[in-house]
């Protein structure tokens, strides 16, 4: 397919409604409440609250209070399953996943991304998969399961995940597709969105340079296909949600990090106007 890329002239389009969020994630070493002051200055439709050592992400009233002061909902959380979050919310990994639910039907928030189980949780790893499929049928909450990466040294390649970095080897009811990811982990995004299908309902929209490293670049920086990746959920109908999740720590100020997150809304929400005509069949270009 042939993608609109931010610096080409754009063909007669669709508005096709799909929202564009951003995560608090994307404004660190910034805090959560200065998220919520960017992403509605910027023209956000939401955020995506990453769930981690600023207290404010941990505290459902605090977020209600960010979101009723800046008339901007919480659309997603991102629940503590990273390594730097494995006291937050408590040590029981299962247990932090009641909580994002609950967390999230309080904020009237659709989706809970989480990430596959580490290896050394042996018995949340062997509960994982049910237990997602049991939740989907309990709540209207969305659990999408991210796709990560393998961790490689010296030649050697290890997966930290259980069963894997890619969640598209088990039947999950929803995916996050994350684009740093497949930078990191050197898949083909198009085929795993492709993979994914109908149960792709989240995505983390990030570019990357297939490095070894998780780079979160701003979508159109790195080699991904970010804008093919867009173009293909416009012209589907996607229905779920776009998170700019990119890294702008090493901004020198809050003007530079705010035009970067500019930068990154833009080419997201250009890419996603879906083309009025076109070939709409498949991913792959």
């Amino acid at each position: 397919m042939t993608a609109v890329r931010s610096d080409q002239a754009s063909p007669a389009v669709a508005d096709t409604g799909a929202r564009v969020a951003l995560s608090t994630a994307s404004v660190y070493p910034e805090s959560t409440a200065n998220a919520f002051e960017i992403a509605a200055r910027l023209g956000y439709d939401g955020l995506e609250v990453m769930v981690w050592g600023d207290p404010v992400s941990q505290d459902v009233n605090a977020l209600q209070r960010l979101v009723d002061y800046h008339q901007i909902p919480v659309l997603a959380l991102h629940a503590p399953c990273l390594v730097i979050t494995q006291r937050v919310w408590g040590t029981d990994p299962w247990a932090k996943l009641v909580r994002s639910k609950d967390a999230a039907e309080q904020l009237g928030a659709e989706t809970v991304v989480v990430h596959p189980p580490f290896r050394w949780q042996r018995d949340y790893a062997r509960q994982f998969l049910g237990g997602v499929q049991q939740m989907a049928d309990e709540t209207d909450v969305r659990f999408a399961v991210e796709n990560m990466f393998p961790l490689r040294a010296r030649g050697r390649e290890v997966s930290p995940y259980a069963p894997d970095w890619d969640p598209t080897t088990e039947d999950f009811p929803h995916f996050t597709l994350d684009l740093s990811h497949t930078s990191v982990s050197q898949s083909d995004a198009l085929e795993m969105a492709a993979t994914m299908g109908d149960r792709l309902t989240h995505v983390h929209i990030a570019d990357g340079t297939g490095t070894g490293r998780d780079e979160h670049l701003v979508p159109g920086r790195g080699t991904q296909p970010c804008a093919e990746v867009l173009e293909g959920l416009a012209v589907q109908g996607f229905g779920g949600l776009v998170v700019v999740e990119v890294n702008t720590r090493r901004s020198e100020d809050r003007a530079e990090r705010e035009a970067d997150l500019a930068e990154a809304l833009a080419f997201t929400r250009l890419n996603l106007a879906a083309p009025v005509v076109g070939d709409t069949s498949s991913w792959r270009r």
